[in-house]
């Protein structure tokens, strides 16, 4: 366990104890067993996490299920043993983490499977829309679901968006301005003719945001006639889901996408339950 990682487990543990649980207080100080087991099916994501959390607490932890497995109802994914108080002190923010962790690896997956039926070079990527403190942890889960990670941090990489370009008021100066400094720089786009400008100034990845299948399958065309779709890697974001996912795989694409899979995490249904 990283030195930053072991901050993050003891900042989400003391977040909820505070000053002490003063429920856990009122039980007899004797050791118990317990375990996490699943309740519904899904793909597991942060079990080690969550087995550190009791760890750094003094617990003695078994995991049973390893990340990425793929899980049905009513499965032991990990044991504790360990004094009572402790134990339960830390139930909740286990739960929290391995929940949420879970909820994004199974909605990852379900999308990557969706692609991966039309399209095998299609890649799911995550993006920045996550929620404070936890960018790490949601990252790490769509890695687990099958996904990619696209920028961690605002300097990871170039990405000149709308308002960059209303401040600029120069696509093709700013674009060559930030290729004089870096490898990689990628550039959003509202409409074909912005994206060939982007395209032939130097941009390496062009963000086709909020284009139809249709529109980007033409845009795709236009690149080819102009001998450029092969010196970008083209992304299709905004308003992807389930339902249209498939269309847009279809379309060739390098890059899909989708911040609902982090923005509005459902998590997957797990619970703790004490061993008598």
């Amino acid at each position: 366990m990283g030195t930053n990682i072991k901050k993050e487990l003891l900042r989400f543990i003391s977040e909820d104890i505070q000053g002490g649980d003063i429920t856990s207080v009122l039980l007899p100080k004797k050791k118990i067993k317990a375990k996490i087991i699943s309740r519904q099916e899904g793909i597991l994501a942060g079990v080690k996490f969550a087995g550190d959390i009791f760890r750094l607490k003094g617990c003695n932890v078994k995991i049973i299920k390893k990340d990425s497995a793929k899980l049905k109802s009513n499965q032991i994914i990990l044991q504790i043993s360990g004094n009572a108080g402790t134990v339960l002190s830390c139930e909740r923010t286990a739960l929290n983490l391995l929940s949420r962790m879970s909820g994004i690896a199974t909605q990852t997956n379900f999308l990557v499977s969706k692609i991966r039926k039309i399209n095998t070079k299609t890649k799911l990527y995550s993006t920045r829309k996550t929620a404070p403190g936890f960018r790490f942890f949601d990252k790490e889960a769509i890695m687990i679901g099958g996904g990619h990670k696209h920028r961690m941090s605002l300097n990871d990489m170039v990405m000149i968006k709308d308002n960059h370009l209303l401040v600029t008021n120069s696509m093709e100066g700013i674009i060559k301005n930030a290729r004089k400094r870096h490898k990689h720089v990628e550039v959003e786009v509202e409409n074909q003719r912005d994206a060939i400008l982007a395209a032939s100034s130097g941009a390496t990845i062009v963000m086709l945001d909020n284009f139809s299948p249709v529109r980007i399958k033409k845009t795709i065309t236009e690149l080819q006639k102009k001998k450029l779709r092969n010196k970008v890697k083209l992304e299709a974001s905004g308003g992807i889901n389930s339902k249209n996912i498939s269309a847009y795989a279809k379309t060739g694409v390098d890059m899909i996408s989708v911040g609902s899979i982090t923005n509005s995490v459902k998590g997957l249904d797990l619970s703790l339950e004490v061993c008598v």
